[in-house]
C-alpha cells in the first residue's frame, strides 16, 4: 500500500469536470513529476488532494496510509503529512516568517510526532537555529526570519521559500505546483537544489511542472506521468521527460490547449 493511493478521481469546478477518472500512487520516499499541457488538470490535482473548497470530488477515492480523507478539511489533511508549494504562493503582510514556521510546526509535531520521532523544541531560539541551517541549505539568507511572509520576496525566492518551509515542517507527502514558472536558469537550479535536499529526507515529492528544464537538475526521478484531459495517459522514467521536451505533446495526440 503506497502513502498516498488517488483511485478513478473525478473533479470539477462549477458543474465543469476536470479531472476524469485519474490514477496515482506516491509512496514515501518516491519522487513523481507530472507533466501536461495547460489545462490538462495538474494544478486541480494539487488542489483536490489537498481539500481546497473550490474543487468539487465528484467520484474516487483520495486516501492516506489507507484512509479514505475525501471529507477531511484541508488543515486535517496537512496534519497527516501532506504539504502543497503554491505556484504563486501569496504575500501575508503583519504575519512573520518565523512565527509562521514556527506554529505550523508546533501543530505538525502534536499530529506526527510519535509516527516521525520528530525533534522538539524547548526554546523559541532553538527553533531559530534549527531554521536557519534550512535556510542555508536552500541558499536563503537568515534575515528573511525578520521578515514578512513572501512580502517582497522575488519570484525565486518564493519558490525556495516554499522548500524551505518542507525542510522545515517535514511533510510525508511533498507536492510542488510548477516550482519552476517564471524563473529564469539560475532561480530554476537554485530550486532544484533545494528540492534535492528536500528529496534527502525520505518524503515522498510530486513536481507538478510544464517542462523538463527542472527535472533535469533533480537528483532522483523515479516516475514521470503525461496528464491530459483530466487522466494519466501515459508514465515512464526520466527519458519520457526528455522525450516530452524534445518531441511536445502532439505525439501524444494531445493539443497544447487541451481541457
Amino acid at each position: 500500500m503506497a502513502f498516498l493511493e488517488i483511485k478513478d478521481l473525478h473533479v470539477s469546478i462549477d458543474g465543469k469536470q476536470i479531472l476524469d477518472g485519474l490514477n496515482l500512487s506516491i509512496d514515501k520516499g518516491e519522487v513523481h513529476a507530472i507533466m501536461g499541457p495547460n489545462g490538462s488538470g495538474k494544478s486541480t490535482l494539487a488542489n483536490a488532494i489537498m481539500g481546497h473548497p473550490k474543487y468539487t470530488l465528484d467520484s474516487g477515492e483520495i486516501r492516506v496510509k489507507g484512509e479514505l480523507i475525501n471529507d477531511l478539511s484541508t488543515d486535517l489533511r496537512a496534519r497527516k503529512g501532506l504539504f502543497l508549494g503554491f505556484q504563486y504562493p501569496t504575500e501575508i503582510s503583519g504575519v512573520g516568517y518565523s512565527h509562521f514556521l514556527r506554529n505550523a510546526y508546533n501543530q505538525l509535531n502534536k499530529s506526527l510526532g510519535e509516527e516521525q520521532n520528530r525533534e522538539v523544541f524547548l526554546t523559541v531560539r532553538e527553533f531559530h537555529e534549527y531554521v536557519k541551517r534550512n535556510l542555508d541549505a536552500v541558499g536563503l539568507d537568515p534575515s528573511f526570519l525578520g521578515r514578512y511572509l513572501n512580502e517582497g520576496f522575488s519570484g525565486g525566492e518564493k519558490k525556495r521559500s516554499e522548500v524551505m518551509q518542507m525542510l522545515v515542517l517535514k511533510p510525508n507527502i511533498a507536492i510542488l505546483d510548477e516550482p519552476d514558472s517564471g524563473l529564469d536558469i539560475d532561480a530554476v537550479k537554485a530550486v532544484a537544489e533545494a528540492i534535492n535536499k528536500l528529496i534527502d529526507t525520505g518524503a515522498g515529492v510530486l513536481v507538478i511542472t510544464h517542462y523538463a528544464r527542472i527535472l533535469r537538475y533533480m537528483k532522483k526521478l523515479d516516475h514521470v506521468h503525461v496528464v491530459a484531459k483530466g487522466k494519466v495517459i501515459k508514465s515512464g522514467g526520466k527519458e519520457l521527460s526528455e522525450e516530452l521536451e524534445a518531441k511536445g505533446y502532439g505525439w501524444l495526440g494531445i493539443e497544447e490547449d487541451d481541457k
